[in-house]
């Protein structure tokens, strides 16, 4: 069997698993690299093959890409060929990092710095919601309920629905967005001009706008998805309700924002300093 033959058996098989389009991109290209790498035909790729490819080229990768890497293949070669040849290799251990958080004032300043209107909408609605980049690029206009004043995120990550409430201050906005989508004959909230928008679309405007900040910080469109959970965090929102708006299977996850807003707690002055 050649690599075009076993890469498209690999996709088959996670269409039919129902993985989404990230997981069927990312797991093919993973395999298509390692087969290109090693150039050799797919059945025949070993252990000592996958090590000198993440040797050579996952070393300053973070863990989460060589987890992801190892799934990978493990995945493909189990589905075509029942063997897993990463079954000796040790997984790296999972890297606990705090991700980057942005202050109000500085959320505020990223998105009052973006002038055209549709863009500012859909960064709004990002943090105000905290929504993962691919739930804003699949958002529909029959997804938003102005009755209820709430918005239904559907099959996000895990194949999970969820429920997230639309902020009074961009209603208005949003309605006005919704009526010039039905007007077009439009089924997503918010497209482009060749039609759907991308992720790569709206991690351009981020980029844009975070580029003209004066802000120490890598800012990136999950950015805004930490920020929100941190600071529904600091304004005492129980961490379980935090859990079900940002759409998490366990508690764990979102567990790691109570490290993020442990940071506040450095701010405090000392009674020393005041004696």
């Amino acid at each position: 069997m050649n690599k075009k033959e076993f890469l498209k058996k690999v996709e088959i098989e996670l269409k039919i698993s129902k993985n989404s389009e990230y997981t069927v991109r990312n797991y093919i290209r993973a395999n298509e690299e390692l087969i290109n790498f090693v150039d050799k035909f797919p059945k025949e790729i070993n252990p000592d093959d996958i090590k000198l490819y993440l040797a050579e080229n996952c070393s300053d990768r973070a863990t989460s890409s060589v987890i992801l890497f190892l799934s990978a293949i493990r995945y493909a070669h189990l589905a075509v060929f029942q063997k897993d040849p990463t079954q000796i290799i040790k997984r790296p251990k999972k890297e606990k990092r705090i991700p980057t958080v942005l202050t109000k004032e500085e959320v505020k300043q990223l998105i009052n710095i973006i002038t055209n209107q549709k863009s500012k909408l859909i960064i709004s609605l990002i943090y105000a919601c905290g929504l993962r980049v691919s739930e804003i690029v699949t958002l529909k206009i029959n997804d938003l309920d102005f009755i209820e004043n709430v918005g239904h995120i559907r099959q996000a990550k895990g194949k999970k629905d969820r429920m997230v409430n639309i902020p009074k201050f961009l209603t208005d906005d949003l309605k006005y967005q919704v009526k010039k989508q039905k007007d077009q004959k439009q089924e997503y909230l918010f497209t482009g001009p060749k039609g759907k928008m991308t992720t790569r679309n709206i991690q351009k405007i981020v980029q844009k706008a975070s580029d003209k900040l004066d802000i120490n910080k890598s800012i990136h469109c999950h950015t805004l998805r930490h920020s929100f959970a941190t600071h529904l965090l600091e304004n005492n929102v129980d961490i379980r309700k935090i859990q079900e708006l940002l759409g998490h299977a366990d508690l764990s996850t979102t567990q790691i924002y109570t490290h993020i807003s442990r940071q506040e707690l450095k701010k405090i002055q000392s009674p020393l300093d005041t004696l």
